[in-house]
């Protein structure tokens, strides 16, 4: 006697595998043994793993060059001339010691002891850091004036100290050396124009003030071009309001614009720390013989007392006084991404 069977067709097609209203069953998800989002080991990388490979293979081809070009011309060189300050005349040092005197051998700081105890390279560090102090507060003071008759008055003024500040930038410095010593030496235009009506201008010449007038000329386009920039993107409304609230055009300068400009003005006070501390062309045609600044005196200990090792050592302090100065350009950068950073989160 045949049995029936309840629903016959509809066992049948699950037996199949087939669900009962006919369509095909839905595959289940493959398991993993990892956590959830990553493939089974041992098996194929994803297309996007393989994409995001291939970007990282590119990215570090691209930067592989410029940080070997940095490393071999930059940073070798200069940890090669910090151990040979420091004593180290082997290798690459062996010829610089052969040919060099009072050259010391061994590690020890002797070299670093006998410039620090020596009062001649005291009179000249002391006069570097002199004449960077003024120059960088008088091409600070010099922007901050020029960007500010800039943004708020503008005109033909405005216009004239734009372009008087920036042509520096077009001026070689050896010429503009030479022209800052011819114009207040003993017979320059400044002596010459203060004896037409009875003035006895003081010879500037060979001194550190003719130093700091060519340090400040050369530094300011720089100085300039970033506060000035800064303070045209400064708002009209802010502007304005301060107005309308009864400030004076001096508290409109002070809590308004300088405010806005503070990142690029360390930014600028920085470079031009960094740029005086270092020079050589200015001081070395419009400096007086003693004190000179380090930069002159680098080129003398090294070429002229043949004294290489003595003229690293120096080197190596004028980067110890551009590294504190850097410190406040890094503090403020830092500021200036972590702001903008919480800005775009937001």
């Amino acid at each position: 006697m045949t049995q029936t069977v309840p629903n016959g067709p509809a066992l049948d097609r699950e037996a199949r595998g087939d669900t009962a209203t006919g369509l095909p069953a839905v595959p289940s998800p493959a398991r993993s043994n990892g956590p959830r989002g990553e493939r089974p080991r041992g098996g194929r990388p994803t297309t996007q793993e393989r994409l995001a490979r291939r970007r990282r293979v590119q990215g570090l081809a691209l930067v592989t060059a410029p940080v070997l070009v940095v490393v071999l011309f930059v940073g070798v060189p200069v940890v090669n001339a910090a151990l040979f300050s420091l004593g180290f005349t082997g290798g690459l040092n062996q010829a610089l010691a052969d040919i060099g005197q009072d050259t010391v051998s061994g590690f020890s700081f002797a070299v670093y002891g006998t410039l620090l105890g020596n009062p001649t390279f005291l009179r000249d560090l002391a006069a570097t850091i002199g004449v960077t102090l003024a120059s960088t507060g008088l091409t600070i003071a010099l922007a901050v004036v020029v960007a500010v008759i800039l943004r708020l008055r503008g005109g033909f003024l405005g216009r004239t100290l734009s372009v008087l500040a920036v042509v520096p930038i077009f001026v070689p410095v050896v010429i503009a050396s030479w022209s800052i010593l011819t114009f207040t030496d003993a017979q320059g235009f400044l002596r010459s124009a203060g004896a037409q009506v009875g003035i006895d201008v003081p010879v500037w010449g060979y001194t550190l003030v003719a130093v700091v007038f060519g340090s400040v000329w050369t530094s300011l386009p720089f100085a300039v071009l970033m506060i000035a920039g800064a303070l045209q993107g400064t708002p009209d409304a802010l502007i304005e309001a301060a107005r309308d609230a009864g400030a004076s055009t001096w508290r409109v300068v002070w809590q308004v614009l300088l405010p806005m400009a503070a990142t690029p003005m360390v930014i600028a006070t920085t470079f031009t720390v960094i740029g005086v501390l270092g020079s050589f062309t200015v001081p070395y045609f419009t400096g007086p013989n003693a004190p000179t600044m380090l930069g002159v005196d680098i080129s003398k200990y090294f070429q002229s007392y043949n004294r290489p090792q003595q003229s690293t050592a120096m080197a190596f302090i004028v980067f110890v006084f551009a590294a504190a100065a850097s410190v406040l350009y890094l503090r403020s950068t830092v500021r200036s991404n972590a702001r903008e950073l919480g800005k775009g989160q937001r």
